[in-house]
């Protein structure tokens, strides 16, 4: 038996969207070979395994396998450990660190473009084709489409499909979002999915930050599948 914690990251300023997260304060506790199975179990498209939250340790696994970062999960995690006092500044998945700070609304992180992995990413010639958008099917490569809603503001329109991850749609996606605000090398604002809000702001070093709003959803009992 252990705790898990439900989150909805990257809500959006109406309240609505917000990708639900998994995360296990005290993942230690679940041994490295039963976390896939838990993750699959779950279905989250992102379950988090904190080993360690003096040194910010974490193990982040979809349901069909580990990644060395996301974006939705680490300023989930970060936020949780505001929430939980958990002394670390920084998060430490396999890719490398990820310094996490706070504003008045949003949980921003710090990651490297290099660190998400590929995939197919297509602008689209409307908000309206985004939406209209007929994505993969299970376990087919995954594609992300993404049209101008303003383009002088800096607001965007995302659908991404990362079917090849097990995941039909995602809600809100921070790793696409870094990769996007790379390529475009401005600020943006990203509306994903059916409301969620994720805030991007590329920085002079080559990384990015992304930022936004994270609710808990609930805090209960979870025994391991047999």
């Amino acid at each position: 038996m252990t705790t898990l914690d439900v989150l909805r990251v990257f809500v959006g300023p109406d309240g609505r969207g917000g990708n639900p997260l998994g995360v296990f304060l005290d993942g230690v506790r679940i041994p490295t070979e039963r976390r896939q199975a838990v993750a699959r179990e779950l279905g989250f498209s992102e379950t988090v395994f904190v080993d360690d939250p003096a040194e910010g340790a974490i193990r982040i696994f979809t349901p069909g396998r580990e990644l060395p970062f996301a974006g939705h999960p680490t300023v989930g995690t970060a936020w949780l450990f505001r929430e939980s006092g958990a002394p670390a500044d920084v998060l430490r998945p396999p890719a490398g660190d990820v310094p996490f700070h706070y504003d008045d609304e949003r949980t921003w992180i710090r990651a490297d473009p290099s660190w998400v992995h590929e995939f197919d990413s297509r602008q689209l010639a409307s908000p309206a084709a985004v939406d209209a958008f007929v994505g993969p099917a299970l376990g087919e490569p995954g594609i992300h489409v993404w049209s101008w809603i303003d383009e002088p503001r800096g607001i965007v329109r995302v659908r991404y499909f990362p079917t090849d991850f097990l995941i039909l749609e995602d809600e809100a996606t921070g790793a696409a979002a870094v990769r996007l605000g790379a390529v475009l090398g401005r600020p943006i604002t990203i509306r994903q999915g059916v409301g969620s809000e994720i805030l991007v702001r590329p920085q002079p070093d080559g990384t990015v930050e992304i930022g936004g709003r994270v609710e808990r959803v609930e805090t209960r009992e979870y025994s391991l599948p047999q």
